[in-house]
């Protein structure tokens, strides 16, 4: 038998503890001749059954009125919301304003993101630098603790609620949340990892003469146009390096590697292949590449396999489309044009092999964590330099490519002079700050969670400080919500992460350091890192939050043309397209007209998601569906200097998001997204669309063969493609149940009753008072004061969320509740005037157990809570505890960062790299069976 928490204050009431004054209890009048009352049989058959059904109905009175308060409960499902409160003192009633229904809610949290505010709360966060670790870092950790404080309702504790990871109370914070334990109201915390990172101390770039001296000197900095106040002001603030570089001294001579590609994402293009059967030797070379293409940690990585000393990366001006000196645009801060002098900086860890600590893989960085030598970072030194000194050093190779300006090839040349490249870091275990909040719902046990980190390479107007001023504007809107009574379904978890840009550190640790308790409760991941950094909305997710995506960027218009909708937004240009003969680099436009192909040619129009945020963890290791969005840079659109020191507010105010629409329309449809994820009763995941998208991963596949060189026969996939098919049949079966199960449920619940006066639960006639009494007795529970039987509407009580009545055992409680002779006595004082309005239902075909309604509607709870469980754990069924070859961190089989791309996704990833890059049929047949086995047990629980 279940025995229900009691709420503290009742106890004490019950334990004599709290002294209450209040009129004494009425006593039940005795009975001196049980017989005389009993009457004919009839009668008694009658009043049995009426008596299964009062304790039933009465149960169920407690249960939802006791656990949820009405108004919160009711408000989840109810269009129209429960019946008016009754005030606290005297028996006059008042109205409040009334709980909000779907609609209301949903229109309510709109109406709260706005320019102003997002504006605002930009000039604050993105106008001083706030590297990783840094003092700014975790003032700003403070700050979104504040708000998180004030905005959710929370009385900030006498001790600032800042947790070292691993201890209790950064266990508690997290783990209680899912218990009958866990907090009613929100609560607000930081949990503090310590991460190996490392900062720069010095650096330096030379061209060396005959004699070893330098001949040429790089200026390593940013210019930092007075034009635009912050990066002139922070221009040498954290200079330019790459996060977890190798500290070195090396010199060699300089060779052009393009994109400095092993595995193409578009057009079968192989950088470093090509150099190789060029003939070129990389050993004891600098390599010189320009950024783009694949996660710049992957180009130091081969041209470490083969033997390179150091590595230059450049951005380069062919990868701004129009918008370019070349085609008459002013550089910035004076034009649209890249300032030739920026930088971007960035992380060189080797993220396809595991991201977050490097000492740490797999298990969370705590202050006293045992740390190994990290195998996931470089062995050799490199830098970021700028367009303007790259250009210099590329006139030192004799041609970096051969060939026409449509079938260009690399060269093999090498410089005639020496290059020397220094690098010196500080590499130190150093305390990073996730800023976390919690929204507690009906629905402990399952969880929404919705992040964007915090820190940046210098200010990050973009990158992430856009990301975050949206999360700003949503816990404004779910604050608005809690004002007016709001309590989600599920609990929601807004997390501001940190080290996101050193290797999704901060993210990474947490999602290691509560494995478990992520794999059993979170539902869904809702990821922002930049919300503005140009005019086209990009959309990535899993396959089983496509719908959602869509539909909510339906219902949000256009953030700067009326007529039109978010959704239409996947189609804008930027501004600056040229004039008719501007010239755009060929090989930049191939790949961005693959790229928009790509993106058309995808059934739901979102893409799969590959890595470089921080839903890496969530998704690749743990199995939880998650999305990420933002507005992206277009060939048209102003040159976005990322992770510059202008990547500022002035970029974005003048050229981003003149207005702030863009920043308001990501946070409201984001915002949109949560709230309904949160609020449905059948979770909005549609598992057959990404059943159905299995097929397009294996066609896929299957399109790669004819251009491998494969030394055997080619694999039979018949076999997964019915294992696919099987999974599709069982995903179709679960849509029925899962509709049939949430129309029950509704109709049900609507047939429970409400109290509607507070005299009901006092007043002498009512005939239902002891059989309540004696139910709760049942649970363990003393029976109410006068004053809580007056206020029960209003009361918080015994049980506390929606999972303990689903989880209740039903032949166990149809044992509690089958009635005993001696309490029969109970219907002694019951007026037969009252039978009618409860007419009993047919008696059960043995004659025991609950009652019909009772017992079909915790049947409907449950059958709810079974297919939202099958729905969770369709994305889990893609885990494997073997992982990918190579880099076993990584577990979902459906999809990952392409091991030699990192940004890019590659779809049943250890399958297609078995061809792309072992080249081993052999090898494919054993993934390919490795898939059938995951599927087939997913379709068993799925048809369980």
């Amino acid at each position: 038998m279940i025995i229900l928490h009691q709420d503290p204050e009742k106890a004490a009431l019950a334990a004599g503890q709290l002294q209450d004054h209040q009129p004494p209890e009425p006593s039940p009048p005795a009975s001196s001749d049980k017989s005389a009352l009993l009457g004919h049989s009839t009668r008694r058959q009658r009043r049995t059954r009426f008596f299964r059904l009062s304790i039933l109905t009465s149960f169920a009175l407690i249960l939802l009125i006791h656990s949820f308060s009405p108004y919160h409960f009711f408000s989840a499902f109810s269009p129209s919301g429960p019946p008016p409160r009754y005030r606290p003192e005297g028996n006059r009633p008042f109205r409040p304003r009334p709980p909000l229904s779907v609609d209301q809610r949903e229109k309510l949290f709109l109406s709260v993101p706005n320019e102003e505010s997002a504006l605002a709360a930009s000039r604050a966060y993105a106008t001083h630098p706030h590297l990783a670790g840094s003092a700014e870092d975790f003032n700003d950790a403070k700050v979104i603790l504040e708000l998180f404080q004030s905005q959710l309702g929370i009385s900030p504790p006498k001790d600032q609620p800042i947790f070292s990871a691993g201890t209790s109370a950064s266990r508690n914070a997290t783990l209680l949340l899912t218990t009958p334990h866990a907090h009613r109201k929100p609560t607000a915390w930081i949990d503090v990892y310590y991460p190996v990172l490392n900062t720069p101390k010095d650096s330096a770039l030379h061209i060396l003469g005959d004699d070893g001296k330098p001949i040429w000197e790089a200026d390593l900095v940013e210019d930092g146009d007075p034009a635009d106040e912050e990066a002139h002001k922070y221009r040498d603030a954290v200079p330019a390096w790459h996060g977890f570089s190798r500290d070195g001294d090396v010199s060699g001579h300089l060779i052009y590697a393009n994109y400095g590609r092993k595995e193409a994402c578009f057009l079968c293009r192989y950088d470093y292949d090509e150099l190789v059967a060029g003939g070129a030797n990389l050993t004891d070379k600098i390599i010189i590449v320009r950024y783009g293409q694949i996660f710049r940690g992957l180009k130091v990585q081969r041209a470490q396999e083969l033997g390179a000393a150091g590595v230059l990366v450049y951005s380069d001006p062919r990868d701004d489309g129009f918008v370019t000196v070349s085609n008459g645009y002013t550089p910035y801060p004076h034009g649209p044009a890249r300032n030739p002098t920026s930088v971007q900086r960035g992380s060189v860890q080797y993220l396809t092999m595991y991201p977050g600590d490097p000492t740490t893989p797999g298990y969370p960085a705590y202050e006293d964590a045992e740390r190994q030598e990290g195998v996931n970072i470089p062995t050799i030194p490199s830098l970021p330099i700028s367009w303007a000194n790259a250009e210099r050093l590329l006139e030192e190779i004799d041609g970096v490519h051969t060939g026409t300006d449509d079938e260009r090839k690399l060269s093999v040349n090498a410089s005639k002079a020496k290059i020397r490249l220094v690098n010196h870091v500080d590499t130190n275990v150093t305390p990073i700050w996730n800023t976390m909040a919690s929204i507690p719902g009906h629905i402990r046990d399952e969880v929404v969670l919705i992040g964007c980190h915090r820190d940046a390479w210098v200010m990050g107007a973009a990158d992430p400080t856009s990301g975050t001023v949206s999360l700003h504007e949503i816990i404004k809107g779910f604050g608005a919500l809690l004002k007016k009574g709001w309590k989600p379904l599920r609990t929601v978890v807004i997390a501001s992460w940190d080290a996101e840009e050193y290797g999704l550190v901060g993210s990474t640790e947490w999602g290691e350091d509560f494995t478990s308790w992520i794999s059993d409760h979170v539902v869904t991941y809702f990821n922002v890192d930049v919300s503005v950094a140009g005019s086209r909305w990009d959309t990535y997710a899993s396959p089983s939050l496509a719908h959602l995506m869509k539909q909510a960027a339906l219902d949000i218009p256009h953030p700067t043309l009326k007529g039109k909708t978010l959704w239409d937004a996947k189609e804008d240009q930027g501004p600056f397209k040229g004039e008719q003969s501007a010239h755009i680099d060929s090989e930049y436009a191939a790949i961005y007209n693959e790229t928009k192909r790509e993106l058309r040619a995808a059934k739901t129009g979102i893409l799969p998601l590959g890595s470089g945020s921080d839903y890496t963890v969530f998704l690749q290791r743990l199995g939880v569906p998650s999305s990420d969005e933002g507005f992206g840079m277009t060939s048209s659109d102003a040159v976005y200097h990322y992770h510059s020191i202008y990547d500022s507010q002035h970029w974005q105010e003048i050229y981003a998001d003149p207005g702030f629409h863009r920043h308001v329309a990501i946070a409201k449809h984001l915002g949109l997204m949560g709230l309904r994820m949160a609020d449905s009763i059948i979770l909005p995941l549609n598992t057959t669309q990404y059943a159905l998208e299995l097929d397009d991963y294996l066609d896929k596949v299957e399109s790669l063969i004819p251009n491998q060189a494969l030394t055997s026969t080619i694999p039979d996939f018949s076999p997964l493609r019915k294992s696919i098919l099987r999974l599709q049949s069982a995903s179709l079966s679960l849509d029925e149940e899962k509709s049939k199960a949430e129309a029950d449920f509704k109709k049900l619940l609507k047939r429970l009753p409400i109290p509607h006066h507070p005299h009901d639960f006092h007043h002498h006639r009512d005939p239902m008072r002891k059989v309540k009494n004696w139910v709760k007795s049942v649970f363990g529970v003393s029976s109410p004061s006068y004053e809580e039987r007056r206020h029960i509407a209003i009361l918080r009580g015994h049980v506390r969320s929606w999972e303990e009545i689903l989880n209740y055992n039903l032949d166990e409680l149809e044992k509690d509740l089958l009635v005993p002779d001696d309490e029969e006595e109970a219907f002694d004082m019951f007026d037969e005037d009252y039978e009618h309005e409860f007419p009993p239902p047919p008696p059960p075909s043995d004659g025991h157990g609950l009652p019909f309604p009772i017992r079909k509607f915790i049947k409907a709870a449950k059958r709810v809570r079974k297919a939202n469980q099958k729905l969770i754990a369709f994305e889990r069924g893609f885990i494997s505890e073997g992982g990918i070859k190579d880099r076993e961190w990584y577990k979902h089989l459906g999809v990952a960062p392409g091991k030699w791309l990192g940004y890019g996704a590659t779809t049943f990833p250890a399958l297609t790299e078995s061809l792309t890059i072992d080249k081993n049929v052999t090898l494919a047949e054993y993934e390919a069976n490795r898939l059938i086995e995951l599927l087939n047990k997913l379709s068993n629980v799925i048809e369980a």
